[in-house]
């Protein structure tokens, strides 16, 4: 009981102000600090209260980085790999020899324990960054920068400590600084070796098993078996997490089954939640501990309180020094140093948040490190200050920088693209198949598949174009109806299920199928309240290579202002409503009766359309299927 009662309050904490935070609109990471220290200095709170630092390191930094992993882009870490590079192991050694500078003589402690003070506070945390960005909405690049950053920076932060702490031990020689240098690297490259061969591990063993518990039972597992073997040949087992979970969440679409990908997801989604708000609560619940140990220390209260607020300052300034360094160097050697805007940049180097990583490696120092007990207060001021100061105004920067989220319906766009080809690319096959079987399939079969393929490409493009709230989308009626019929299906189940007349198993199957096709028409229904009240505008220069979208005009007179003209002709209702760029002719979307502007376009050949709806510029190749 007095390991299971602390884990349930904790954990009923985590909920509750998460949960509270979300409903006022507050960042969870940023409420739980704030809690946390508050509750720490009640009379009831376990004195001292220190968390094991192995407890973060070995239990809850690999699952979250190996989570974050699995969700972060291979493609996008491909592309922006110099900069992440940078950002991660640069910037990071930047910060923590600019510290170390700060504090060396402040504190009147060896280079070493300043240069280890350095590589503690200097890394982002990865929870922090991308929690506090994606609730403000800040671009996807950044917030992907942002990511990839956090992904790797952790491990260089580790090593550098690692290293100083050798150095301590072993002096400042010019051995003991080559020997340094060479455990870098194996710390580095040996972390990304052994990762990778994890997740070889991991895949083999995907691919000979399918059942869906088990598959998901792996995946937790995967972080420690990436991790534990790395720490045991002193290499990053940050990095092997990070490069296991990158290389496996590229590899799950393919690998894993469809109901295996489902599930983990959830299911790690559950387990990210916890930790990840967790973590914060552990850092807030440490402040009275970490504050009294500084109150006993030879330093004294005043004078560490004043160096711990410099390092803070520095910090946070030399993460925007380091961006425009490398922003003046690369215009001067003529380098394409990254994809970011100037504005872009000018928040990233504002998202600089620390987290529990810099507190747990700052307990990881050895007892007899001069002035262990400043540094840890350091640690502390780093850790709250960023979070505070850079967390709580990153939303205000964002806004007077003009800076925006991904555009809900710009997502939408691409989703009605990205959906158009693959069912494209399935109608194909069902021909392919149809012309290769011997067996004659029966045509409502076909119409059926044909039917449905038609329906999930129409709902796509019927989130577009909502400039009318009273008119219903014939995916609109489809799922106010099935809603309807599906409230009554549950019913009779549980009637049945309340008479007794149905073996359990049987009813459980039931309702499953119920709540997986429920689960789908409530978050399309979710996807439209998001879209209603926003306007499209998609850029014109996503044309991917296609000469009909580079040779159309962006304008041109409509020849029936007022709607579709077959429709207004034949007196029929239309849905959205598409322009041909070629003659001007108005016509209705594949959800409406008649489908006149793809007739149109297969009576004409007329290749480029664009939507007729207020507030949207994109357009449409029929020949090519791609947008611009």
């Amino acid at each position: 009981m007095h390991i299971a009662l602390p884990i349930l309050l904790l954990t009923a904490a985590v909920v509750a102000v998460a949960t509270i935070a979300r409903q006022v609109r507050l960042s969870a990471p940023l409420v739980l600090v704030a809690v946390g220290a508050v509750v720490s200095f009640l009379p009831f709170m376990p004195y001292p209260f220190e968390v094991d630092p192995e407890i973060i390191l070995l239990g809850f930094l690999p699952p979250l980085l190996f989570s974050a992993a699995t969700n972060t882009s291979l493609i996008d870490l491909r592309r922006e790999k110099q900069q992440i590079l940078r950002l991660s192991v640069l910037l990071v050694l930047f910060t923590a020899f600019g510290v170390a500078l700060v504090v060396w003589k402040l504190l009147d402690i060896p280079f070493a324990a300043a240069v280890a003070l350095g590589g503690v506070v200097a890394p982002p945390d990865a929870v922090a960054a991308t929690a506090v960005a994606r609730r403000i909405g800040l671009p996807r690049k950044v917030v992907n920068l942002l990511e990839g950053e956090s992904l790797f920076n952790d491990a260089t932060a580790l090593v550098t400590v690692n290293t100083a702490k050798g150095l301590i031990a072993g002096g400042a020689g010019a051995a003991t600084i080559l020997t340094a240098g060479r455990d870098f690297l194996w710390a580095s490259i040996g972390g990304a070796a052994i990762g990778f061969v994890a997740y070889l591990i991991v895949r083999w063993v995907w691919r000979h098993v399918t059942d869906t518990v088990t598959v998901v039972a792996i995946s937790f597992l995967s972080p420690w078996v990436a991790y534990l073997p790395a720490e045991e040949a002193h290499a990053s087992g940050v990095i092997a997490a990070v490069v296991c979970g990158v290389a496996s969440g590229h590899a799950a679409p393919v690998i894993q089954t469809a109901q295996s990908r489902v599930a983990e997801r959830l299911n790690w989604a559950s387990m990210t939640f916890l930790l990840e708000n967790m973590v914060f609560l552990l850092i807030g619940l440490q402040t009275r501990t970490i504050v009294d140990g500084v109150r006993a220390s030879d330093s004294g209260t005043g004078r560490t309180v004043a160096i711990a607020v410099l390092v803070l300052l520095t910090a946070m300034l030399l993460r925007p020094v380091w961006f425009l360094l490398i922003d003046i160097v690369g215009r001067w050697r003529g380098w394409t140093h990254s994809s970011l805007t100037g504005r872009e940049t000018m928040i990233a180097s504002w998202a600089g948040m620390r987290g529990v990583v810099t507190l747990a490696a700052a307990s990881l120092l050895p007892r007899d490190t001069p002035e262990r007990e400043a540094m840890i207060f350091i640690a502390l001021v780093v850790t709250v200050g960023t979070l505070v100061i850079q967390g709580f105004t990153l939303g205000t920067v964002a806004r007077r920088l003009d800076l925006h989220g991904p555009d809900p319906r710009e997502d939408a766009l691409q989703t009605a693209q990205l959906m158009q080809a693959a069912i494209t690319a399935g109608n194909r096959r069902l021909e392919q198949e149809l012309d290769d079987s011997e067996v004659e399939v029966p045509e409502q079969v076909l119409d059926t598949l044909r039917n449905q393929s038609a329906r999930r490409a129409n709902l796509a493009w019927e989130r577009l174009g909502r400039s009318d709230d009273v008119a219903e989308t014939p995916s609109d009626a489809y799922r106010r109806l099935r809603s309807a019929m599906l409230r009554a299906e549950r019913d009779k189940v549980i009637k049945l299920r309340d008479k007794g007349v149905m073996d359990h198993e049987v009813l459980q199957e039931a309702m499953q199928l119920l709540d997986v096709e429920e689960s789908m028409i409530a978050r399309a229904d979710a996807q439209d309240r998001e879209l209603s009240e926003r306007l499209l505008l998609t850029p014109e220069e996503r044309q991917f290579g296609c000469d009909h979208l580079a040779n159309a005009p962006f304008t041109i007179d409509p020849q029936t202002p007022d709607g579709c003209a077959e429709c207004l002709r034949d007196g029929t209702v239309w849905v959205h409503l598409r322009l041909c760029m070629t003659c001007g002719h108005v016509g209705c979307c594949d959800s409406s009766i008649g489908k006149h502007a793809t007739g149109h376009h297969e009576e004409t050949g007329h290749p480029v359309m664009r939507s007729f709806e207020p507030g949207e510029g994109w357009r449409w190749c029929f020949v090519d299927g791609v947008l611009g």
